[in-house]
Order: C-alpha cells, then sequence, then structure tokens
C-alpha cells in the first residue's frame, strides 16, 4: 500500500480512539498522530528494507570493499524509539481504563 494512504489509515485509526477526548488534550493530541502515523509507515518502509538487505552490507573502497551496518537499521533503531515515546505520550492522554485497553494493539506491533 502507498506509504501516504498506511499514514492516512493509521491517523484515522488514532483518530477513532483519541476522539472523545477534550478539546483542550484533542490539540495536543491531533500533532502526536500526524507524528506517531507518519514514523509507523517509516518503521514498515525501513523494516522492509532491512528484511529485503540484511543488516549488513558491502561498501566499495577503491580496491577492497568493507562490510558497514546497513544505514536503514541505523534509522531504525532511532526512529522506533521515537515512536515508543511519542506512542507513549500520546496515549497518557487518555483515561487509564481506556488506555490500557489500547495497549495490547501496541504491544502487537
Amino acid at each position: 500500500m502507498e506509504k501516504e494512504k498506511r499514514i492516512e489509515k493509521e491517523k484515522e485509526r488514532l483518530d477513532d480512539i483519541f476522539s472523545t477526548l477534550d478539546d483542550d488534550k484533542q490539540n495536543v493530541a491531533i500533532g502526536l498522530i500526524e507524528e506517531v502515523a507518519f514514523m509507523r509507515a517509516t518503521l514498515e518502509d525501513l523494516r522492509d528494507a532491512i528484511n529485503r538487505d540484511g543488516t549488513k552490507e558491502e561498501m566499495p573502497q577503491g580496491n577492497y570493499s568493507i562490510k558497514r551496518t546497513n544505514p536503514d537499521l541505523q534509522s531504525y533503531n532511532t526512529m522506533i524509539q521515537r515512536y515508543t515515546g511519542s506512542y507513549k505520550e500520546l496515549f497518557s492522554l487518555l483515561p487509564k481504563e481506556v488506555a490500557s485497553d489500547v495497549d495490547d494493539e501496541f504491544d502487537s506491533f
């Protein structure tokens, strides 16, 4: 699925979860939803690239080559930390009983 469509699908899913928030929390959630949806789609793309290309790659250096960590893996590792932090911050806006129901879905990702 095209990345923009996946982002929109995730935004719709999250918008549905956070639709009951009061206006102040809703304003905070909007920006986080945008970022979390983008990061989720990007992480999916990076994961696919890592699965396809592996965690190491050959890098030509004149007459020889060296192995180095795949830059996609480095990007994935950095982004997954930010995604997790943003996701937790977003879900902290929900009442505790609603957040625990949704946490199961996060764990399955």
